[in-house]
């Protein structure tokens, strides 16, 4: 076997640069694939794995929470046995995980093979990007995080496409057997060109700050994807998710500020930059999946466009990512990153303005321009976001900084689409109920020509049926309306978030 370089002090000194850029991008893709490309699938797995609808979404939560919880740890793992190494042993455990769960014949071994595949690929985002930052000098790491940022931007939105489309030409199965020509790939890749990293053997490992965290972490993630089915806190499961995992990060505050040697380092957070990076990050993480998962409903329910036509038109907003993504990657070598960032957050912000207008009749022409221009947005400010974060801290915390930020992303994603999803039903409720009560005899709109009182006459069932119909559509429109009004809030905070931001240097 050929050895592997060792990693330079300077970045310009790094070889096959390049191929250890493929392998990681790669890597990358597989594992933000992997978090949307299953949920199109779900009713084929549900049907052969014998599973009932609530039963089968343990397939996702088993995977997000798993991923959750071993994001943390991956810093700690990386200084002790070496990035490369995690990485490696890292890819092969998912790859492998993954062929388990296309092979997976029971309800129970699903669940077990999504619970190894999360915890192998918690580690992927995080070492790939800590190694672009590394193996790129400052004046290409705004190029060097567009690269590596079109895996983790595209892959969520491009997944229940590609999923979609495995599951209709071949089988449900193929959604995990696809990770297995990405996953040797980037392994062989990795194994012969990245370079080896320095490991401390003597680190010790700070079990009780990972034990809290992980019931923390486990806890809440449980409870805000289980909130949604059980009807949030009028279940008893969800209260008790929700208080073990206020209990467990309320421990893990505590045992941070107190220990000695902490899980994570408290020097982070005296970095202003990363600081001020890993609140916006949360934020941003809110609106990252929210905004599709709101989409592919709308277009299907309200719209009616068929499935494969509603994935179509979802793709531009990946598009515009891309686009965003590699433009702005030369605009923040050149230009100050908060600029950049203030454009990709109005771009946003004006893209979930315009969809507060939106009702099922709007043009095919208006959707696809306006969902564009919000990819755009995305990639404008989530490219600047990475590299103003990492300007000033020390490349001792990258790994651990990396982490974090994966962890605060996923965590926004996950709170954005219980929020949205929440209050999309509960609006939609109340609305029907205040719709439905001017639903009276003494309407006028009602009584306005013997076709319109016949018709809608909710005396008898055809009547009444349309009537619900009309009814239950302009609530579903309206709590829609009130979503994307939140969102749009939600994206403008970020402008005053980024002046919070040192100089860029």
């Amino acid at each position: 076997m050929t050895t592997a370089p060792q990693v330079s002090d300077s970045p310009d000194g790094v070889p096959h640069r390049v191929l250890v850029t493929f392998c990681i991008v790669g890597a990358t893709l597989m594992q933000a694939l992997d978090q949307t490309i299953a949920n199109v699938a779900l009713p084929y797995m549900q049907g052969s794995l014998s599973a009932t609808y609530d039963e089968i979404t343990w397939v996702l939560t088993s995977y997000i929470t798993a991923a959750a919880i071993m994001t943390a740890p991956v810093g700690w793992f990386a200084s002790r046995f070496g990035r490369k190494h995690l990485f490696i042993t890292s890819l092969i455990g998912f790859t492998v995980a993954s062929m388990m769960c296309g092979t997976a014949q029971s309800l129970a071994q699903m669940v077990i093979f999504r619970l190894l595949q999360g915890m192998f690929g918690a580690a992927l985002v995080p070492l790939s990007q800590a190694t672009m930052i590394d193996i790129y000098p400052v004046e290409q790491r705004g190029k060097a995080m567009a690269i590596w940022g079109i895996g983790v931007m595209v892959g969520p939105v491009l997944g229940p496409t590609l999923g979609g489309y495995l599951t209709e030409m071949y089988d449900w199965r193929y959604v995990f057997y696809i990770n297995l020509p990405f996953g040797i790939l980037a392994t062989l890749g990795l194994t012969f060109f990245m370079p080896r990293s320095l490991v401390n053997i003597n680190m010790r490992f700070d079990w009780i700050g990972f034990g809290v965290l992980s019931v923390g972490i486990g806890g809440l993630q449980l409870m805000m994807d289980r909130g949604q089915v059980q009807d949030w806190f009028s279940s008893t499961e969800v209260i008790t998710e929700a208080t073990i995992g206020g209990l467990g990060v309320y421990l893990f505050i505590v045992h941070m500020a107190t220990a000695k040697e902490p899980f994570i380092p408290t020097a982070l957070f005296k970095d202003r930059n990363f600081a001020t990076g890993l609140a916006l990050m949360f934020v941003a993480g809110t609106i990252l999946v929210s905004s599709s998962s709101l989409m592919a409903p709308w277009l299907q329910n309200l719209a009616n466009y068929p499935v494969e036509t509603a994935g179509l038109i979802m793709a531009p907003r990946g598009v515009g990512t891309m686009m965003a993504m590699m433009t702005g990657g030369r605009l923040v070598g050149r230009l100050d990153p908060r600029k950049v960032m203030a454009v990709g957050i109005l771009m946003l912000s004006w893209s979930t303005w315009e969809m507060t207008s939106w009702t099922p009749d709007i043009s095919q022409a208006t959707i696809v321009t306006t969902i564009m221009v919000q990819g755009a947005g995305l990639g404008f400010a989530f490219l600047p976001l990475q590299v103003l974060a990492f300007a000033t801290l020390s490349p001792q915390y990258r790994t651990d900084g990396t982490s974090l930020f994966s962890l605060l992303r996923n965590i926004g994603a996950a709170v954005g689409v219980s929020v949205t999803s929440s209050l999309l039903v509960h609006n939609a409720q109340v609305l029907h109920e205040s719709v439905g009560a001017s639903v009276t005899p003494f309407n006028r709109a009602l009584q306005r020509g013997r076709m319109i009182s016949w018709a809608w006459n909710p005396m008898h069932a055809h009547g009444a049926a349309l009537m619900d119909q009309i009814v239950n559509q302009q609530a579903q429109i309206t709590a829609y309306i009130d979503d994307y009004w939140m969102m749009t809030l939600t994206a403008l905070v970020q402008i005053g978030g980024r002046c919070s931001f040192a100089a860029h240097g």
